[in-house]
């Protein structure tokens, strides 16, 4: 098996992590294919592999396909996430899509899994570049699809739909042809169907050159992100709703070399900026005031604050209370993860950090709201929860999705932020410690 081989020594290539791996199976031949060649080289990825199908419920066999892909876990002895998603025949193709990545990141968050497999192949690929062409995308759209970006892994970039085919005849396993993959009210498949067999006529070698132009487009793509990283008066830092790097750098550079460098930071956030909305941002940072909001669609902003400017998604704020109940346990709240157990409380107590010490009480984690005061430890009267925010440089978007522990509903500790005089333990008498982080 050539194709087996083939895929083994690209594996190799790719650095696996070994853990779990959402294998995302439609139950087309692609799909199909890929599952079929991650389990014939298990030996080489070493990851433990779950099967996963959104059933989106837009065509009348779905449901049967559905129960294929099951059968077809159950075969290789894997286990499978499935669910149904009820879109409707008249779904887009980019509504589908949505609801499958949001529904197959929700399933790798809940298997503990690194990554996700998607059978993306070369004509796949081919078929990307030429339609960012006609819509008229930047030298970074130009590049593709990478092989590896997140926790999404494309291992089949490599190869033809034709060897995917053959592998399939080969290994004796059939597949759904899926009739939405021929329907020209679809753009791709309108350039998969009609436009590339067009131009393949006159240009046999178009697939080829359009491999070309994704991989230039890729290695400038890859130069740009690569200059993050050795600009220190950038100041570039991951954070954990987004990115961030230092307004007055940006503000000096000439605008095409600004706006080049924002998109680039922008993609490793997971955002993809064009020249319009890139302009915009650069313009925020020469124009804006500390705490002035830009929004880039899909609850993305870009927000001036404390001399940075930040690309980030505002953290969800979860509607209810969460009682921090017994001696030991943990909560997820939002975008943090609390902890807390008994032990001996210490000598002296941080007033900042992500850890607190407490005398034996009722204790809620919640919301914070407007006007709520906090008496800081080792301060002088109250002050403003919101206060408290500005003086630990917590930027105002993140503010709402920020986290307090209270007692008797009274702010008792601010996450990182301000522990109250409240509550406190005696040196080496039993405390509840919780520790609180953004995950």
């Amino acid at each position: 098996m050539a194709l087996v081989e083939a895929f083994r020594t690209h594996l190799a290539t790719l650095n696996l992590p070994a853990s779990s791996a959402l294998v995302a199976v439609s139950g087309g031949p692609d799909s199909v294919a890929l599952l079929d060649l991650l389990v014939r080289t298990r030996q080489t990825h070493g990851l433990s592999l779950v099967v996963a199908h959104l059933d989106h419920g837009i065509h009348p066999d779905s449901a049967s396909v559905a129960d294929g892909v099951a059968r077809l876990a159950v075969e290789f002895a894997l286990p499978v996430e499935r669910a149904r998603a009820d879109l409707g025949p008249s779904a887009s193709e980019t509504v589908a899509r949505t609801a499958r990545y949001e529904w197959l990141e929700r399933a790798r968050v809940r298997r503990g899994a690194a990554l996700i497999c998607t059978a993306h192949h070369a004509d796949d690929q081919a078929e990307t570049v030429l339609m960012r062409v006609l819509e008229g995308s930047g030298p970074a759209g130009l590049a593709g699809m990478s092989a590896w970006s997140g926790h999404l892994l494309r291992p089949l970039l490599p190869f033809r739909r034709a060897e995917l085919a053959g592998h399939l005849a080969e290994v004796g396993l059939s597949a759904w042809a899926d009739p939405a993959n021929d329907d020209p009210r679809h753009q791709r498949s309108w350039i998969r169907a009609h436009l590339l067999p067009a131009i393949r006529d006159r240009l046999p070698r178009v697939d080829a050159r359009l491999a070309r132009v994704a991989s230039q487009a890729a290695r400038d793509r890859a130069g740009w992100d690569a200059l993050i990283d050795v600009l220190p008066a950038l100041d570039f830092r991951p954070e954990a709703d987004g990115v961030s790097v230092a307004v007055s750098v940006l503000a000096r550079y000439d605008s095409a070399l600004s706006e080049t460098l924002v998109a680039a930071v922008a993609r490793r956030a997971g955002l993809t900026l064009g020249s319009a909305r890139a302009a915009r941002v650069v313009g925020l940072c020469c124009g804006g005031g500390s705490g002035a909001l830009l929004q880039l669609g899909d609850r993305w902003i870009a927000e001036l604050a404390f001399g940075r400017v930040r690309l980030t998604r505002p953290l969800e704020r979860p509607a209810e209370p969460a009682p921090l109940a017994g001696l030991e346990g943990a909560q997820r709240w939002g975008a943090w993860q609390v902890r807390w157990r008994t032990e001996a409380a210490p000598a002296r107590h941080p007033r900042l950090g992500g850890s607190a010490w407490f005398a034996p009480a009722p204790l809620v984690l919640r919301n914070w709201t407007a006007g709520e005061r906090v008496r800081p430890l080792a301060g002088a009267g109250s002050r403003a929860v919101a206060k408290c925010f500005q003086e630990a440089g917590v930027p105002r978007s993140r503010r709402a999705g920020w986290p307090v522990v209270t007692h008797a509903d009274q702010v008792v500790w601010v996450p990182g932020v301000c522990r109250s005089e409240a509550l406190l333990p005696d040196e080496g008498t039993e405390a509840l410690r919780v520790d609180a982080e953004l995950a």
